[in-house]
């Protein structure tokens, strides 16, 4: 599959890929890439008989900027116009973030919450390795995606490398260097805010995922009342395109599941 560029709405401050009729699914993608990044899932969710909204974050994608996102509650509360009916929300890395803040805070707008590669309670390495990572960001000049391409991929070549460099270096570095600031800076959500679910909350990861690890799924799944985590096998940090029939899959039967 190529990554083509899609077409965009206006969603309140956001551009979004809209697609599809039927109950609501909201993606939400990670730092550094676009709507686009969720193409496979739009497809399948479109056919599977859902809408869509797949917000770019600011300064991501065509995206522009915002000033004053400092927090993920910011990056949150742009996404609310999303959420004009209810939705099940799916995030992927700091989307993935942005999701469960939602959850927690606004619970009346979401039928379910997907976590997929999300992080909680990170190592002592790991926070370290995202600080420096922060403090080399200038905000100037575009990150030399190098580091990130390997950690995602290693050293392969493949259409989703190639897809994911193009749009690492597209993006505003502002906007980047905003967005992984804050994702830095997190720490996967409290421990109370996930007790305090009252909905379905699913946590998918790869087992090949060192960052966003299946032990980090598996304890936030295991603090929410109706939690759940799997695992996809030989998968890491970009399965949505990686192991996009795997992903598929999940969140077309928990989106069916959110359903009154």
């Amino acid at each position: 599959m190529t990554w083509t560029t899609r077409p965009r709405s206006e969603i309140g401050p956001l551009a979004a890929i809209v697609a599809g009729r039927g109950p609501r699914v909201v993606l939400l993608h990670g730092v550094g890439l676009r709507a686009e990044a969720w193409a496979r899932q739009i497809d399948a969710l479109t056919v599977g008989g859902f809408s869509v909204i797949a917000p770019d974050m600011p300064g991501h994608g065509d995206g522009p900027m915002a000033e004053g996102l400092t927090d993920l509650q910011g990056y949150a509360e742009r996404v609310l116009g999303c959420l004009d009916e209810p939705a099940v929300v799916a995030g992927h890395s700091m989307g993935a973030m942005i999701a469960l803040d939602l959850a927690a805070r606004y619970p009346e707008r979401l039928r379910g919450v997907m976590a997929v590669n999300a992080i909680f309670r990170r190592g002592a390495e790991a926070k370290q390795a995202v600080t420096t990572r922060v403090a080399a960001l200038d905000g100037m000049q575009a990150a030399d995606p190098t580091g990130t391409l390997a950690r995602w991929f290693g050293d392969a070549p493949s259409v989703e490398r190639a897809a994911c460099e193009l749009w690492l270096k597209d993006c505003d570095p502002a906007g980047y260097k905003a967005a992984y600031s804050v994702f830095a800076a997190e720490d996967g959500p409290p421990a109370g805010a996930l007790e305090s679910l009252r909905m379905p909350a699913f946590f998918l990861t790869g087992s090949e995922e060192p960052n966003s690890t299946p032990q980090m799924s598996r304890a936030m799944a295991a603090l929410v009342p109706d939690g759940r985590a799997e695992v996809i096998a030989l998968a890491a940090h970009m399965m949505p395109m990686t192991h996009a029939d795997a992903v598929n899959r999940k969140l077309l039967d928990f989106a069916s599941e959110c359903q009154p």
